[in-house]
This record gives C-alpha cells, structure tokens and sequence, in this order.
C-alpha cells in the first residue's frame, strides 16, 4: 500500500495514525475508497491549518484539516492519537491503527450500515485469527489436565480432532 506524505510538503512531528477504509484495506478487509484518513497530534494539526487555512472541517468537535486525498484529523469521535496510537503497526512514514482499536471506531459509528459492515468484517477476521490458535491451545488444555484424574466437564465444546 504506498501512502505519498511527501505531497502535503509537511514533516510530521509525530508519525501520524492511519485510520479509515485504507486501514481496512491494510487488514485485507476492503477496497478503500478514495480518501485517505489519519489521526495526527495536536501539533500537527495546528501546523497543518496553517498550511491548509481553507481545508477545514469541523464535525462535533472533531477538527480535521483535508488537503488534497487526505482527510488528517486531531480527533475522530473525540478520540484522539494519544487514544489510539497504542499497538499501532509502524510502517515508516506512519502508522496504521491496531486491528482493535479500529473495532472500536467502527463499532462507535455502527448507526451507519458502511461501519456496521466493517464491524463485522473485522470481527469475523479477529475471530479467524484466534481460531487458527487453536490445535497449540488443544495441546496446553491436555498438557494443564494431565496427570489430572477424573475430571468431569460440565461442559466441553468444540471440534473433536
């Protein structure tokens, strides 16, 4: 996925935080659309104004600035970077927000049927993920139980491989 910052002929303080369809698209979820979105630091943002004084948006509170293809924001539903940064993935020039954290933004804006679909798509993909673990957890419930004798279930699912 090659993202081109050197456009907005800006040097970002702090990397800023991929966010959006081009954060679904990183996860092979989805085609992105055509606008690319970030979380950046306050500071960033303010030196961005500057440069982009007639690119301004401001939804609820949620300043952004969005100069050619990008949409660069201080807060998206009033989360900031500093909220969402933790565990992000650093691909150079920026980071792409954890599969996670971009649940929750999605699950926040689920009222849209776009965001519900990507609720779901991140889902099943978070579920995918964990259910690929789970012959080497099989292995560590027998190797806890063993030596164990007489246990009774009183409930035990799940495929019987």
């Amino acid at each position: 996925m090659d993202i081109n910052l050197s456009k907005l002929n800006y040097s970002f303080k702090r990397k800023p935080l991929l966010v959006g369809g081009k954060a679904m698209e990183y996860y092979g979820l989805r085609q992105a659309g055509t606008d690319i979105d970030f979380l950046a630091d306050e500071e960033d943002i303010r030196q961005l104004i500057k440069l982009y004084p007639d690119r301004v948006k401001n939804l609820y509170s949620d300043l952004g600035v969005c100069p050619l293809e990008f949409e660069i924001w201080r807060t998206i539903r009033l989360f900031s970077y500093d909220d969402l940064f933790e565990d992000a993935i650093d691909k150079g020039d920026y980071l792409v927000i954890s599969i996670e954290k971009l649940l929750l933004m999605k699950a926040l804006a689920m009222e849209q049927e776009k965001y519900l679909k990507d609720t779901q798509l991140i889902a099943a993909k978070i579920s995918k993920d964990q259910y690929e673990k789970f012959d080497q957890e099989k292995s560590k419930v027998a190797e806890l139980l063993s030596g164990v004798e007489n246990v009774t279930y009183l409930e035990k699912v799940g495929p019987n491989k």
